[in-house]
């Protein structure tokens, strides 16, 4: 009977420490789990296929501005929103050429990824690194041990930039990407110097990036008159600038 009953404890014990070492490797693996740098709300899936237009966040109730980085839509994608270094921007299409950029933290998000980064590391993009693919991959095999995902950002000179601004007209209903885009008005930059915050993530498509990249990019130019969701991008000089691990 006592045999019996020290198999039995053995068995439980056993067990025990398979499931711990099971949901200990799992949290040590399994990213997505836990992200203690990134906040994420909400997911461009749901504004996208579900019509989840309005806010989920508003950005003035984010109580670290320090060092600050975000970006997403504004609430029924109406307009972009970008965090920079604390500073808040919110641009708005005036027409198919002109638009309208304020500083303020009065205003929400129905989806929005943010984090706060200290301390920089620069790296001079090599000369071959021309656009979003060429950046995409480069960020990739040089954050291969980072903690993901991160915000990066990139300053200095484009040839070129599409960046775009949701325009959706008032009580549109939204059911699919195509429906969400309508309105959506862009706007073709050239020989301008820029900074670009984005957060990179190799597990959040459909969340903050789209489903056939890693990138989620905004644009600002240096004199903060036009600000977007980056499209496409020609690199002429930047430097890269990743948080310091």
């Amino acid at each position: 009977m006592n045999l019996i009953f020290k198999h039995i404890i053995f068995g439980l014990l056993t067990f025990g420490l398979i499931a711990c070492h099971s949901n200990e490797k799992k949290s040590q693996s399994g990213e997505s789990i836990t992200y203690p740098d990134i906040k994420i709300i909400g997911a461009m899936r749901n504004v996208m296929w579900k019509g989840e237009l309005s806010g989920k966040i508003d950005l003035d109730t984010i109580a670290n501005k320090t060092g600050l980085y975000g970006i997403g839509p504004e609430s029924h994608l109406i307009g972009e929103l970008l965090i920079n270094n604390g500073i808040s921007y919110v641009s708005k299409a005036n027409s198919d050429s002109t638009m309208n950029v304020i500083n303020t933290y009065k205003v929400s998000a129905p989806f929005f990824v943010y984090g706060n980064v200290a301390e920089w590391k620069e790296f001079e993009l090599p000369s071959n690194i021309k656009t979003i693919k060429h950046l995409e991959q480069f960020i990739f095999d040089l954050t291969a041990s980072f903690k993901k995902p991160f915000v990066f950002k990139l300053i200095g000179r484009t040839s070129k930039a599409i960046i775009h601004i949701q325009n959706l007209p008032e009580n549109t209903k939204v059911t699919s990407p195509k429906e969400a885009h309508q309105g959506q008005t862009n706007y073709e930059l050239t020989n301008e110097e820029v900074e670009i915050v984005g957060f990179f993530s190799t597990e959040h498509k459909g969340v903050f990036t789209h489903h056939d990249t890693f990138l989620h990019m905004h644009l600002i130019t240096k004199d903060e008159s036009k600000m977007g969701h980056l499209d496409e991008l020609e690199i002429e000089k930047m430097k890269l600038y990743l948080p310091k691990k």
